[in-house]
């Protein structure tokens, strides 16, 4: 009895270990603040790690464009912060897991794979001629000439004489005196999310490439080509030079009117014109463009057809079928006088004359437009705009009877490609019609609105404009925004409804940004209509003074398909908006970040507690950074346990409480310099400890409980055969309580009578880092009664949000990634059972006696935290 007396006498008797020397404690700091510093640096890398990986999922998921330099970029990033991490590491634990790097390498090595794009194939010839040109070669001629070749060839359609500059002509220019080298660092320079940017970058690759000479054997070969067509043709004859980029015209990539033609060109200046089509590659539309549909620049290769020029008495573009209604045949033909550029471009509105599909073809429905302007090809060079006299400006620009030939090779070009058809063409002065481009049509399903009746009895919301035509279908809604010039482009706010003169191509870097299109001039023909029905914004055109009629912030509602504009939003159609469409699903910028995300994003190492939780079975950049987030906290966390100091080589709370505390500052944990021996709360900034000394004091201790005979014994029985409680031995079960600390971290350990505890905590308000760790151990009862306790104490932290895990009597726990006012809240918790549990294992000699102790305690945590905050 005497020693168990003596042993209890020790319980409460302050351990005298000698000081440590003060170099001792500078050295802890030291080791500390360094174990600190890696620690925080591998946990921002972490972070931003994890945030990388969460751009690329969004962009994966989402409907913002992004291009080869945002792959690139956060491939790069996040192979850089999760490198970073594995070195943070090897500074916490030198030398522990050298397979990590390892597996980084054979990792990286799966993105590089995935980011690297194959190389087209580049054949020979630089030119082409157009009747040695077919499909099989749309990869040297672009998908354009290649059709033109073969509807000629095939179907005996007619189209004008000429050649292709080739894709390998494309490539023997740009690398020609480094130009692509300097072409691709500036391209990888600019921020391609920000218009003004890309404005600036538009102008100065254009300005490069036609300063920039061309080899001197592909000049001779566009010149000795000219020189052919010449034999063919006559002596001078003009050409037209038009973009046919690889990958222009494909289904779903219309490119529409992002490319420039040179018309009616001399030979003088081909070799000049050649370069302004090559330089239009970037132009701002084709930039914008290829961003929003994710093709990389590397991918499109400015092949340019030089045809023979037709001086067009008409010209304009037809449809196979109607663009806007899905289940419609009907053959529409949009026609102007002279050159067909006032249709492609939207700067006129055209005759529009639709005609049935069924043989024998018939005109269903004309609508003749008074058109005051037509284009003119110059008798040297150049195209020259002309107005017309009143009476040619109402006239039909096409004969009913040249409608029907055109109507019946647009059924012939679609029946042939096996699909509706775009289709440009021109009437020269001998009444014959060549075709001058013809590529796949988009059509969209009927919409399913309520009824033009029903709009007229119930309008949803006051009408302010009453449109012509449909160019998109479709209803958007947000604030206008007037564009007039060049530079109101780059002002253009998210989200907003374009509303401008003219429907012209130079507005389309706008559509991935618009709700919505208001023209006073355009047609369903023109390239911003396709370009807009491409992207899912709802166009109307036709309104008469539009720039005049609507204000800047003006919230509006366009209801494209009803042909009217409300004001503000008029909720009954907001419902029908279409949802964005995510242009950048199945490009090929998605196909190569999807590729590389495979091996970045997924997470296959969930339990840090299982055997295959190693380095040697991370299959994603992710698995490495979760490995390395598990493995760091614990090295971090075993600082305290790996460092012991005595009283009197800390510093001890000035506190009226039964215990003693110590706490060493081992970085920034005090606020401010302290001497002597004492330190006040108040002198504390610790977050973590503070939490924890707020649930130690907050509710006082009543004392052990009410100890039945069994639970006596079994505590004579601890006391006297633990030899830990030998009061002439050192003893981990003395009181001890000694916290080390610094602003965001804390490391308790606390020794009260037979139980022992640790709490090792990082608290700030960066979420994603926030870590605690608990472990409780030991007690003076039986072995029954300590395992009752433990499973009592899991019990509580599983309730409130906790890890935990019971083994024997011992207690393991650990919360994370939560909000610094929860982390705080579940660390006065644990300060709280800390207190509060201490020799109850006396009193667990059943599961009633656990249910009764876990509903008391857990009443007083409510009192303590709050219980709608208890329960979150």
């Amino acid at each position: 009895m005497k020693r168990l007396w003596q042993s209890l006498r020790r319980m409460f008797s302050p351990d005298r270990e000698e000081d440590l020397p003060p170099e001792a404690v500078q050295q802890l700091r030291t080791a500390f603040q360094a174990r600190y510093h890696s620690f925080k640096l591998l946990l921002t890398a972490n972070n931003k790690a994890l945030e990388i990986m969460t751009d690329i999922q969004h962009a994966l998921e989402g409907t913002e464009p992004f291009g080869m330099a945002f792959v690139r970029s956060k491939c790069t990033a996040v192979s850089v912060n999760v490198f970073r991490m594995i070195q943070h590491l090897d500074e916490l634990a030198p030398g522990r897991y050298p397979e990590l790097i390892d597996r980084f390498k054979a990792i990286q090595g799966l993105v590089n794979e995935a980011l690297a794009q194959k190389r087209r194939e580049t054949g020979e010839d630089l030119i082409l001629p157009l009747s040695a040109t077919d499909s099989a070669n749309s990869d040297q001629v672009g998908g354009k000439m290649a059709h033109l070749a073969e509807l000629n060839r095939c179907l005996g359609i007619p189209v004008p004489e000429g050649f292709t500059i080739t894709a390998s002509a494309f490539d023997r220019f740009l690398t020609h005196g480094d130009l692509q080298e300097e072409i691709d660092r500036r391209i990888q320079a600019a921020q391609t999310d920000h218009i003004d940017e890309l404005y600036s970058l538009s102008a100065a690759l254009q300005q490069l490439i036609i300063r920039s000479p061309l080899p001197e054997e592909l000049e001779h070969a566009i010149v000795s080509a000219y020189h052919e067509l010449e034999k063919q043709i006559r002596p001078g004859v003009r050409v037209s030079l038009r973009s046919s980029a690889l990958g222009e015209d494909a289904a779903g990539r219309a490119f529409a009117g992002q490319f420039r033609s040179e018309l009616n060109v001399s030979p003088e200046n081909i070799v000049q014109a050649y370069k302004e089509v090559v330089a239009a590659k970037y132009d701002l539309p084709a930039i914008t463009y290829r961003f929003s549909r994710g093709i990389p620049d590397e991918e499109v290769a400015m092949c340019v057809g030089c045809m023979v020029m037709i001086d067009a008495v008409a010209g304009g573009v037809m449809y196979s079928r109607n663009p806007l209604h899905l289940h419609d045949r009907s053959i529409t033909i949009n026609s102007v006088w002279g050159l067909p550029k006032a249709v492609v471009d939207g700067s006129m509105e055209p005759d529009v004359i639709v005609v049935s599909r069924d043989e024998p073809f018939t005109i269903i429905r004309k609508e003749i437009k008074t058109k005051q302007i037509q284009f003119l090809c110059y008798p040297e060079e150049g195209v020259r705009r002309e107005e017309l006299d009143a009476e040619k400006a109402k006239t039909q620009s096409i004969t009913d009877e040249q409608a029907l030939k055109l109507a019946a090779m647009a059924v012939r070009l679609d029946e042939y490609y096996g699909g509706p058809q775009d289709i440009e063409w021109a009437l020269d002065s001998r009444g014959k019609i060549y075709i001058l481009q013809c590529r796949h049509l988009q059509q969209w399903a009927e919409p399913e609105h309520v009824s033009e009746h029903e709009r007229e009895e119930e309008p949803p919301a006051p009408v302010l404009a009453v449109g012509m035509t449909t160019g998109s279908p479709g209803v958007g809604s947000g604030p206008v925004f007037v564009v007039r010039h060049d530079s109101d482009k780059l002002m253009f706010p998210d989200g907003s409804v374009l509303v401008t003169a003219q429907a012209r191509p130079r507005w389309a870097p706008l559509l991935s940004r618009a709700a919505a299109v208001i023209t006073e001039v355009g047609g369903v023909a023109g390239h911003l209509a396709n370009v807009a029905r491409e992207f899912g914004v709802p166009a109307l055109f036709g309104i008469e003074h539009a720039p005049d009629l609507f204000q800047n912030g003006q919230v509006v509602t366009v209801d494209a398909d009803g042909l009217r504009v409300y004001e503000g939003r008029a909720e009954a159609l907001i419902g029908e908006e279409r949802r964005k469409k995510n242009l950048m699903e199945g490009s090929p910028v998605h196909a190569i970040l999807s590729g590389a995300a495979t091996h970045i994003v997924p997470l296959h190492l969930l339990d840090p507690d299982s055997p295959s939780f190693h380095p040697k079975n991370c299959e994603s950049l992710h698995d490495i950074t979760r490995f390395i987030h598990e493995k760091s906290v614990h090295e971090m966390f075993n600082f305290g346990k790996e460092h012991r100091f005595s009283e009197r080589s800390s510093k001890q709370i000035f506190y009226k409480v039964p215990m003693q505390w110590w706490i060493i500052n081992l970085d920034d944990g005090f606020g401010k310099d302290v001497q002597g021996k004492f330190v006040r709360l108040e002198d504390i900034v610790s977050i973590p400890m503070l939490a924890i000394w707020e649930g130690v004091i907050a509710i006082p201790w009543q004392g052990p409980p009410p100890v039945d005979t069994r639970g006596l014994m079994s505590i004579l029985v601890q006391a006297t055969t633990n030899p830990h409680l030998d009061p002439s031995m050192k003893s981990d079960y003395a009181q001890r309580n000694y916290f080390m600390v610094s602003k965001n971290f804390c490391s308790l350990q606390s020794r009260f009578g037979f139980h022992f505890s640790t709490i090792e905590a990082l608290v700030g308000d960066r979420a994603m880092e926030n870590y605690i760790s608990f472990n409780f151990k030991g007690g003076a009862a039986d072995h029954r009664r300590r395992i009752n306790r433990a499973v009592l104490v899991a019990g509580i932290l599983e309730k409130y949000g906790f890890r935990a895990e019971v083994k024997e009597d011992n207690v393991s726990a650990r919360l994370e990634g939560e909000p610094e006012e929860f982390m705080k809240s579940r660390l006065k918790i644990l300060g709280f059972l800390m207190i509060h549990t201490r020799q109850l294992d006396m009193v667990m000699n059943n599961g009633g006696a656990i249910e009764l102790h876990m509903q008391k305690l857990i009443e007083q945590i409510e009192s303590l935290v709050g219980s709608e905050e208890a329960a979150k």
